[in-house]
């Protein structure tokens, strides 16, 4: 794959991804730190289709760009947190168990750690290791949530694979 059609589609999902978290933390939120996180979808495709590094350019990037023009510092550390915890997590998980793991299983890890990454800023910002008492509802919405991100990356990249430009981008 030649390296200009590489860094374009790097960016068209960094844009994606960018749209997609803005858009998203415009919407009210049931519970405190629970949002379906729909960006990580794109991360997770990045991951699979260019591989490991380009996958933390994606969310690095989502997350620093979408704090700056819709969050703050609290908000960026939050997620910053998360989002390089999460995707260490699913790095290690596709890259050594992906023949025997679903897509599903390796987003729900994902997003698992996305809230203890969180919960451990949050208890530093706070300076109290009782908040982790919220993790067992954060741990019910991340099975949730992160199930339908796998399954949404999966129909993506089954179908994304279809399409004759991206045949060569299977990592």
């Amino acid at each position: 794959m030649n390296k200009i059609k590489k860094m374009v589609f790097l960016s068209f999902l960094v844009g994606m991804a960018l749209v997609i978290y803005i858009i998203e933390s415009q919407i009210p939120v049931l519970f405190p730190g629970i949002k379906l996180g729909l960006a990580n979808t794109v991360s997770l495709t990045a991951l699979i289709l260019l591989g490991w590094k380009e996958a933390l350019v994606v969310m690095f990037l989502r997350i620093l760009l979408g704090s700056m023009f819709s969050g703050t510092m609290a908000a960026f550390l939050f997620s910053i947190s998360g989002g390089i915890l999460s995707n260490l997590v699913m790095i290690i998980l596709y890259k050594y168990f992906r023949n025997y793991l679903s897509l599903s299983t390796i987003s729900i890890c994902g997003a698992i750690f996305h809230n203890i990454g969180q919960l451990l800023v949050a208890s530093i910002i706070i300076q109290d290791f009782r908040i982790y008492i919220y993790l067992p509802v954060l741990l019910i919405s991340a099975i949730i949530t992160g199930y339908f991100i796998g399954w949404c990356t999966k129909f993506l990249t089954e179908n994304l694979f279809k399409i004759p430009m991206f045949k060569d981008f299977k990592n």
